[in-house]
């Protein structure tokens, strides 16, 4: 049976993550090695903390090369949270920093008026048909913790819409086979759950 492989480099909330994909009853492991990543269905990064730290601790690994070199090849990417934020072409958090680059844009911090981190349950408007969103309302709430979002600069890359003060940000994006979600799913009840069961079944169906 294939499996999806949460990548492991030494930051976030791996673990978390993982019981989440578990409780789903998803075939799945932890692993930072190269031969678990590429026999992987699907690829899950995870994250939170800096997104310097991200990038430092991926490209010690040599974790950065191989991911994108998996995403090149068609295989289902899904980064949680710093996850999400590390697809991208860079982020201003600590100066300017490139990222992945699956995702072309950038990471910006909040400059709402309300209290920042963003912290707790906001909803998230659907603005595109997805199977990562398959089974949810339109408006459904899922929690969230962090300082910076995502501005994709391509916006038919943008899934879900959030609003924080004065701010509406992209909550949640796809573009290919590359998708990322800025709230946690695992934090989220049975229903944040469901996007890691719609995230297997588009990699089952990718491999037949």
């Amino acid at each position: 049976m294939k499996k999806i492989v949460v990548i492991d480099y030494g930051m976030g909330n791996l673990h978390s993550v993982i019981k989440g994909i578990q409780k789903e009853k998803i075939p799945v492991i932890l692993s930072g090695k190269k031969s678990d990543i590429i026999k992987a269905c699907g690829i899950v990064i995870p994250g939170v903390g800096a997104f310097p730290d991200g990038m430092r601790e991926l490209k010690k690994r040599k974790l950065d090369k191989i991911i994108i070199n998996q995403a090149k090849k068609g295989v289902p990417i899904m980064g949680i949270c710093l996850g999400m934020q590390l697809l991208f072409s860079e982020s201003l958090e600590f100066g300017r920093n490139k990222g992945l680059g699956l995702i072309p844009g950038k990471v910006i911090k909040f400059t709402t008026g309300l209290k920042v981190p963003h912290m707790g349950w906001n909803n998230c408007k659907i603005v595109k048909k997805s199977r990562l969103m398959y089974g949810f309302r339109d408006n459904s709430y899922f929690y969230f913790v962090h300082s910076y979002f995502c501005v994709p600069k391509d916006k038919k890359a943008v899934l879900t819409k959030t609003k924080y003060g004065n701010t509406i940000f992209t909550s949640a994006v796809e573009s290919g086979n590359v998708s990322g979600f800025q709230f946690h799913p695992e934090k989220s009840g049975e229903k944040g759950l469901k996007i890691y069961k719609n995230f297997y079944e588009s990699c089952k169906n990718r491999e037949t």
